[in-house]
């Protein structure tokens, strides 16, 4: 691991601890019966419809993937792109944020593709994430079930905070898939007079991802990967709302617009996790739940936590049966990237 994986780590650490040192602060009077209470008269059906949303959106994820890879291969199948997702999802549950270069790295070998391309694939598959999540979110505001929430003016405009910064990457993305190569050319003579090594980094970075948005060939396939997209969080906001009425009394009178901030919360929260356990995302829903919505902290928790077991950590057992008959190693797969990744960018 590099100095500035390590930071990274350290900085993440500090924040969760910080994290965690307020929200035992705010629960000092936390009643474990009453937790215990709650999680035991969860509606067990309704889990189950989270968990099989859960996974029939892998199974999307796959097809997505599938779009992307039209015009570099036509023999790609949904079916041979389904075990990376389930395998890639489960490195990134297992190990964390560097868990999630096993997906491409995966589909590369088994496509016989390089993995430049995928992990292009990979950051044009975020910024669809990204879009996606803001339409839903964007639509959202028109109901009234939000209008009565105290800190309705703060999230509109974190909205449009998020709409600009999509439009933003669109069109980014436009320019440098029209003129990918001057755009990189270009950035290196501005980088290279003092820092020749992040300018040549950058060039092949920026020369890789036009690579991959040309996986975008037609106004049909955008189309289609718009949709498919928009499909997926608007069913992992279904999987949420699933979860959270499996739950008896106040919980129940959340709506969707409000599982839509409540997905927003914990995307955010994401972004502070440690492997296996995860941290960040745990803390943001049980804190949009409890301060955001009002619902008593300790079905908060065992509420924030089911959700993030099913909808971020039920992927596991599967993860790890696909790698097995696979017979890949997720940590092994891991390391050996990041040393592919240590080679290319030592190289000049």
């Amino acid at each position: 691991m590099n100095k500035k994986r390590i930071l990274v780590s350290l900085a993440m650490v500090a924040a969760l601890c910080l994290l965690i040192y307020l929200q035992v602060r705010t629960w000092r009077k936390f009643n474990w019966h009453t937790f215990w209470v709650n999680s035991e008269h969860v509606d067990l059906l309704g889990i189950a419809a989270g968990l099989a949303i859960t996974y029939f959106v892998y199974a999307l994820r796959a097809v997505r993937w599938r779009i992307f890879l039209k015009p570099a291969s036509k023999t790609v199948t949904t079916r041979s792109l389904l075990a990376p997702q389930y395998i890639g999802f489960t490195a990134l549950a297992l190990l964390g944020r560097p868990g999630e270069v096993v997906r491409p790295y995966i589909i590369a070998k088994k496509e016989h593709l390089s993995f430049a391309s995928q992990m292009a694939v990979w950051t044009v598959e975020r910024i669809f994430d990204i879009g996606a999540f803001a339409i839903i979110l964007s639509v959202t505001f028109f109901s009234p079930d939000l209008h009565a929430l105290r800190f309705y003016h703060g999230l509109r405009e974190a909205a449009f905070v998020l709409i600009f910064l999509v439009v933003g990457l669109i069109v980014s993305c436009v320019v440098i898939r029209l003129a990918g190569e001057p755009v990189a050319e270009w950035l290196h003579r501005r980088f290279v007079g003092f820092a020749p090594g992040f300018a040549h980094h950058l060039r092949d970075k920026v020369k890789e991802f036009s690579a991959g948005l040309e996986t975008i060939h037609d106004i049909g396939s955008a189309l289609q990967l718009v949709a498919v997209s928009v499909v997926i969080w608007g069913l992992i906001a279904v999987s949420y709302l699933v979860i959270v009425h499996a739950y008896p009394g106040d919980l129940r009178g959340l709506t969707m617009p409000m599982m839509i901030v409540l997905m927003g919360s914990s995307i955010v929260g994401s972004m502070l996790q440690l492997p296996a356990v995860g941290g960040g995302s745990q803390l943001a829903t049980i804190s949009m739940l409890s301060s955001g919505f009002g619902i008593e902290h300790e079905l908060a928790v065992s509420c924030g936590i089911l959700i993030w077991a099913i909808t971020f950590m039920s992927v596991v057992p599967a993860g790890l049966l696909l790698a097995r008959h696979e017979q890949l190693s997720i940590r092994a797969l891991a390391k050996e990237e990041q040393a592919e990744e240590a080679m290319r960018e030592s190289a000049p």
